[in-house]
Parts: structure tokens; sequence; C-alpha cells
């Protein structure tokens, strides 16, 4: 009776210790990098208000007595039965926060009258013991709003009465009367548009087939209606903002151990499923020393060497919106002279196109005032002899920013002046490639130039500086989305030193302490998210990734049986 006396005794001190271990690594929780705050959540009220508010906006630019019949994404093959991780086309989406494959939504304006029809696939089980639930009529209504839901088994019959202009007879008693006169369609903007081409062969095709319509272009009206985010948008937009902020400063926390440029991605990417985003928005750019002078980097098989700057470019995307934030920092923690004085010459640009940035200004005008400041830089440092000639393009070669939203490079006009509601990229870069001087024409103009700035390029070799934040037009001018993150010199050295104390005290205790692996206790007594057990997510796993069902999950199916802008 004794022996298991002191045996509880010493169990009872056992994990009374290991709670004051606990306790004291909670108390040590990281202050640097930023835990992304939870993600917005949206009652199905609010949803189905915004999406209505969306679709009356699109009816309201439709000439009276048309149609608008807008498709599904087409799965896209990877390779053999395997596709890509299946994306719903945005405009769809927009309109209807449906991600079914094969679902096709009818806008039908009959003089006052606007009607709306979802064709949706019917739920069939053995799909569904392959690839996860599929959306009941129930559901679909309850996520988009509209309530006249037609089986996409009866697509084509549609089609077909919208090509002989007859109303079509659902068989469930749903009728539409197909507007007569226009008919509006997703299509490429010219021949010449490969992108449109690609994307909506089907709309274009079918579209070519009609006789007896006026055929118009839906992109135009729903391009102008993205271009300037609601309120609702622009919460889901800086999520997947605060998502990519976490995965920068992790990147800059561990990069000092890094010895590829894939770890580092690695973590960037690790971060993004850890925070339940969707996907990148666009292949991350992880360059490292040379590599950070190559726009779109992305192989990240170079190594990561002490000394040399480090430039990451990524974008998660949460709900379809997707971030892009671009920082470049030391991976030793410390700028050289060199390279922070091409850096603070970044730095400049960004802060005085920001400052002039407000509603009525222009997008040109803004990135001139960019441009501007780097011929400024540029000049000072000999790397340029001119600033009233194109010579600063060998070093800054791309666009000032680009608009942000549901794309990377997202729709809307550029000429169009500075609303509020708007969400752009300002990223302007400075890029001394290692051979530049070697492909510029053997004119005498063009040696002379060489041979000036030669010994100035030398210094600066192969260094390669973008900083690219996102910025939201307000009223009175910008807001910085992306202003949690380091961005000046100082402030990212005091970041990174603290950052890698934080990760690698993570890291070590977790090599130390192996029983915090293993021992049952409670998870609310630590408060650092690190140290958390993975909880189930409430989704389904599929063969092209994973889709949050709280995110209204719906499955693409796979075949068993067989920049002018910006950067």
């Amino acid at each position: 009776m004794k022996l298991k006396f002191w045996v509880a005794v010493l169990m009872l001190v056992s994990i009374g210790n290991f709670h004051i271990e606990a306790e004291t690594i909670a108390k040590a929780e990281p202050k640097a990098i930023r835990i992304t705050p939870p993600a917005p959540k949206f009652s199905d009220a609010e949803r189905q208000t915004e999406l209505s508010r969306r679709r009356a906006e699109v009816f309201k630019q439709m000439k009276s007595n048309s149609t608008f019949i807008l498709r599904s994404s087409e799965p896209r093959n990877y390779a053999g039965d395997v596709d890509f991780y299946y994306r719903q086309e945005n405009n769809l989406y927009y309109l209807t926060n449906l991600k079914q494959n094969g679902t096709t939504l009818v806008l039908v304006k009959n003089g006052e009258s606007n009607q709306e029809f979802l064709f949706l696939p019917k739920r069939n089980p053995q799909f569904e013991t392959w690839n996860g639930k599929m959306y009941s009529n129930e559901d679909a209504q309850k996520i988009s709003g509209v309530k006249t839901i037609i089986d996409s088994s009866e697509t084509q019959n549609f089609l077909q009465a919208v090509k002989d202009q007859k109303a079509f007879a659902a068989k469930d008693g749903a009728n539409i009367a197909v507007g007569v006169e226009t008919a509006y369609f997703l299509l490429p903007f010219t021949e010449g548009d490969s992108d449109g081409n690609a994307e909506f062969r089907r709309e274009s095709e079918f579209s070519k087939s009609l006789t007896g319509y006026k055929i118009e272009n839906a992109r135009p009206i729903v391009d102008s209606l993205r271009q300037i985010k609601s309120p609702y948008e622009i919460k889901l937009m800086q999520h997947a903002i605060d998502i990519t902020t976490e995965a920068q400063m992790r990147s800059m926390g561990m990069v000092r151990r890094a010895k590829y440029e894939y770890e580092v991605q690695a973590e960037v990417e690790y971060t993004f499923r850890r925070r339940n985003a969707d996907y990148w928005g666009y292949p991350s750019i992880v360059g490292c020393g040379p590599n950070a002078t190559t726009l779109h980097y992305v192989e990240s098989q170079g190594g990561v060497r002490q000394g040399d700057l480090m430039l990451m470019d990524v974008g998660a995307e949460y709900d379809h919106y997707t971030a892009d934030v671009t920082r470049t920092y030391p991976v030793n923690g410390k700028f050289s002279k060199e390279q922070a004085e091409i850096y603070q010459i970044v730095y400049d640009a960004q802060e005085a196109a920001a400052k002039v940035a407000k509603p009525g200004a222009t997008f040109k005008a803004v990135g001139e005032t960019a441009t501007e400041v780097i011929k400024d830089g540029l000049f000072r440092l000999g790397l340029i002899t001119d600033k009233k000639s194109d010579q600063y393009r060998v070093w800054y070669m791309h666009g000032f920013g680009h608009w942000l939203g549901m794309n990377v490079h997202d729709v809307g006009s550029y000429g169009k002046p500075l609303q509020a509601g708007m969400i752009f990229t300002n990223e302007p870069g400075i890029y001394i490639r290692e051979d530049a001087l070697e492909y510029l024409p053997k004119t005498p103009e063009w040696q002379e130039f060489v041979e000036k700035v030669r010994p100035n390029f030398e210094k600066y070799k192969n260094i390669g500086v973008r900083i690219e934040d996102d910025l939201l037009v307000t009223p009175n001018g910008v807001e910085w989305m992306t202003k949690n993150l380091p961005r000046k010199i100082s402030e990212i050295e005091a970041f990174m030193a603290r950052a890698s104390k934080e990760m690698a005290f993570n890291e070590s205790t977790l090599e130390s302490k192996p029983q915090l692996a293993v021992l049952n206790f409670d998870t609310s007594l630590f408060l650092n998210d690190d140290f958390l057990f993975n909880q189930s997510l409430s989704g389904k796993t599929i063969r092209r990734g994973w889709i949050n069902s709280g995110k209204n999950a719906a499955y693409s199916g796979l075949r068993h049986l067989e920049h002018s802008a910006g950067e």
C-alpha cells in the first residue's frame, strides 16, 4: 500500500512539473511573428444579400430582352486520369459562390422582369464515394440565394432551345423564356486574346453557332463590378493578405537555417495550408542571390547563401481572393552597403507612389511617380547616365503594379481613375542581372553607356530587389493592407533578429522536450499556436487537394475510367 501511495505522489509531482513546463513555454509565446487572425465569418443572410446585390448590378447593365449564360470552369488535365486542382470560374463564383463543376447560371431580363436559374448536377452516390459530397439543390439555394434549380442533365436541351430561339421547359416544370434579342457570354476580347480563348473556348464556339441574336461580351460588365471591392470582399482579401504576411514572416525567421530555396518555399506554403488557404494565387517566387534578378523565377532549386538577398514574391488564395506580396531581405539578417543602396531606392519609389495614390488619380500618373524616383536613384548610383532616356529600363523593366482580386492580375480598366474600393499592388523593383550589359544593342550610344556604367555595375551585380504591397484605395488616399509586414531596412533587420530566435526556439524545444509529443495533456494550457495539436478540419480529402466544407465544398470529377501593367 505504501509503495502505491508514493507512486501516486510521484505521479502528481510529475504532472505538476509538466504543467509548470507547459506554462513556461506558453509565456515564451512569439511576439515578432504575427499569427493570422481568425477568418471572417458571414451568415447565410449576409452572403445571400451580397450575391443578390452583385447579380442585381449585372441585371442593371444588361439590355432588355436579353439572356446571360455563365458556365463553370472545365477541369484541367494534369496527366493521364489526374486533373489539376479544380477551381471555379471567377465570374460564376463571384455571382453564386458555388464551386461545383458542371454548374451553369442563366440570367434572363425580359422588360422589367429579371429571372435567375441554376443548372446543377444531381447528387450521385457513386461519384460521391470517389470524390466527396456534392451540392443538393437545398445546399445550392442556401449558398447562392438562387431559388430555381434545374438538373444539369438538361443543360444541352436548354442550349438547343437558345439556338432555336424557343422557350425552354424543364422536366420539373421550370420555364425559361429566353430573351430573343441579345445573348451575353464571357468571351475573348479579341482573336489574339490567348487567355480569353483558352478560358472561354466553349462560350466562344457556342456564340458563333447562334443566329438571330446580337452577341455581347459580358466581361466588361462583370469586370467593372469586380474592380470595386465591397466591404465583404475586402474582408476576404485582408485574410488572404494576413495569411501571406505570416508566411513571409516565418520565411524571414527560418532562412538562416535553409540550404536551398525550396526549403524556404516549403515554409511559406506550409503556412498557407496551415491557415486553411485554398491554394496559392500564383506559383511562389523564391529567388536567392542572382535568382532574385529573374522576375518570375519559380524553380526554387538554388542554394541559400549567407550574404545574398532573398526575394520572396508569394500570395495565398482564400475563398477565391488572392494576396500578392513581395519582400526582399538579407539571408544573414543584415543588408550590405550596396544592397541597402538599391533597396532604399525601391522603398522610396514605393513611398512616393503611395503618397499620390488617391481617388481621381490615374494609375499611369502613380506609376510615373515611382519611375521618377527609380531614375533619380539609378542616376545617383551611376547605373544610368541619362534620366530622360529609357536607360532605366535595363534595370527596371516591368510596370509599377496591377489590380488585385480574384486574379493576381485582376480585371479592370487601367484608364479608369482610382476610386475607393479598388485594390492594387505597389511593386517597383531594380534587378542588376549579371549578363544585362551583354545583350544591349551594339550601337555607339549603347556601347558608350556600357563603358560608363560598368564600374558601378560590377559593384551592384546580382542584386535584385522588389518590394510589393497591396493597397486599398480609400476616400482620402490608400490603406496599406500589408502594413503588418516589416518593410524599412531597420525594421527588417530588427524583425529577422527576433524572428530567427523564435523559430529556433520552437524547433529546439520540440526536439529537446519530446514528452510534449507523447503525453496526453490539456491543449488549452498552451497559448502558443505552434504547440497545438492539429484539429481535424470539417472537410473532404480529394486527390487534387483539400477544400474545407466550411467554405462551401463541391468537387470536380476525376475520370477513373478513362503582365503589361505589373510584373
